[in-house]
């Protein structure tokens, strides 16, 4: 007996989500033959992009039940059988959570029809439960709300079972009762970590540490390598009995945090990073008519790199961006260049740097800004942003072009006084790969601010 059931969830920080509607199908191989469906009342928040997704908004589940007020016919209808759904994983994670709350073990087996999508449909262009139903001229209506997407999965698994031939699906693809689910040593590990930015150590019986990463959510990243099924996560799994973590407020400060403590400590079961983690750069020349010429090449072969990349294609991007934002001349082979004959380039942007001698200041001026505007090379600046917690912002030093380190400050004055600053900085060593990494980041995302020092 089988109880196919869809959830929809209010969003929010995993594990802290509720249930705003449930649809469960009882089964029997055959045919349906008792149903539960429900809007849930989840006593919180909806995401604003979750009431886009369903249409289901606060308004509507003011009269409707509490979690606690269905939980005995969620128990009933489910009772001695196989929970089905597309990403059982995600819905059996949610009933257990809320069953957790009230204090009982919610326990069933399961099976996913995404998993038993790809043994048996392995040409599916997707396995994301609209395109896959459509993809099979199945129809579906009320999609995103849990009684249609319930009753498209039934009509998925019913084909799923009659192309069963080896029969699989009862053989290999019901789940243990505890697969992806944890024990309860790592739900008291799990419980305790923070849905917050920072770097997390895994320790084995003796304290040492097996693996370290950085992470945005430490506590869902925790939670996923436990719930992971391949020989590596399961092994890390077994080999550890605690985890501490340290808050950096920010991701770049992770980053470094976890670049340098990955060759320092080298755990286990983490992977360290290469000895050089990048292999191209932006150079400057100057061409015949005096104007400054960018070009992307190996690492190398470029005496002053302007800009370190970890391939081609990444430089290139970064390229063609700066070109279009400082009008530069450009040139779709790798290398940004102004000259009087404009054959071949994009004249457009050129702002007259192709045609008239007299703009070669005003066009290498253009030039100089788009290459220092990421990039630490000689500069003594701090990388100021968030902080661990409201009203603490970090600082990440940067002297002479190299890193210093970082530190945490409340008062704009610590990082004025160069040698109060200085001495609140964790040291860090000032490699070309921290360079990269900072340089990377800033490519990429923001920071609050990045303020000059002067020494």
């Amino acid at each position: 007996m089988y109880a196919i059931l869809d959830i929809e969830t209010t969003g929010g920080k995993f594990n802290e989500e509720g249930i705003t509607e449930i649809a469960i199908h009882k089964f029997d191989g055959q045919k349906v033959v008792d149903k539960f469906i429900s809007l849930v009342n989840p006593e919180r928040e909806i995401q604003p992009f979750v009431v886009k997704l369903t249409g289901i908004n606060s308004k509507m589940l003011r009269t409707a039940p509490k979690f606690y007020e269905v939980a005995k016919r969620i128990i009933e209808i489910t009772e001695d059988t196989v929970i089905v759904a597309h990403n059982a994983q995600f819905d059996y994670r949610i009933l257990r959570t809320e069953f957790r709350r009230l204090g009982y073990n919610f326990e069933r087996k399961t099976l996913c029809t995404v998993d038993l999508s790809k043994l048996l449909l392995p040409d599916a262009e997707s396995y994301s439960l609209g395109k896959l139903v459509r993809s099979l001229g199945i129809p579906v209506s009320d999609r995103h709300r849990a009684n249609g997407d319930a009753l498209a999965t039934i009509k998925l698994f019913k084909l799923l079972l009659a192309k069963d031939s080896e029969k699989i699906i009862i053989k290999d693809t019901i789940r243990k009762e505890t697969q992806g689910e944890l024990s309860e040593k790592q739900l008291d590990i799990v419980r305790n970590l923070p849905n917050k930015t920072g770097v997390f150590y895994m320790h084995n019986k003796d304290g040492d540490i097996i693996h370290l990463s950085k992470s945005s959510d430490i506590k869902k990243r925790v939670n996923q390598i436990f719930t992971k099924t391949n020989d590596k996560s399961r092994k890390l799994t077994k080999d550890t009995k605690k985890v501490t973590f340290e808050l950096t407020g920010n991701e770049l400060v992770a980053i470094l945090k976890e670049h340098e403590e990955l060759l320092k400590l080298r755990p286990k079961y983490s992977t360290i990073p290469k000895k050089r983690m990048y292999s191209h750069a932006i150079c400057k020349s100057v061409n015949e008519n005096g104007y400054f010429s960018l070009e992307i090449k190996p690492y190398r072969e470029c005496k002053e790199p302007l800009g370190l990349f970890n391939g081609v294609f990444s430089a290139k991007n970064y390229l063609y961006k700066i070109t279009k934002e400082f009008e530069l001349c450009e040139k779709v082979n790798g290398i940004s260049e102004a000259r009087n004959n404009c054959s071949g380039y994009d004249e457009g942007n050129c702002k007259g740097a192709c045609i008239n001698k007299d703009d070669v200041e005003e066009y290498n001026k253009r030039v100089i800004a788009a290459t220092t505007k990421n990039n630490i090379n000689g500069k003594n600046v701090v990388v100021v942003d968030k902080g661990r917690e409201v009203g603490e912002q970090s600082a990440i030093l940067i002297k002479n072009g190299s890193l210093v380190g970082f530190g945490f400050y409340d008062l704009n004055y610590q990082i004025n006084n160069i040698h109060i600053l200085e001495s609140i900085i964790t040291p860090m060593n000032g490699t070309r790969d921290a360079n990269y990494l900072i340089e990377s980041y800033l490519r990429k995302k923001r920071v609050l601010k990045i303020v000059e020092i002067n020494y």
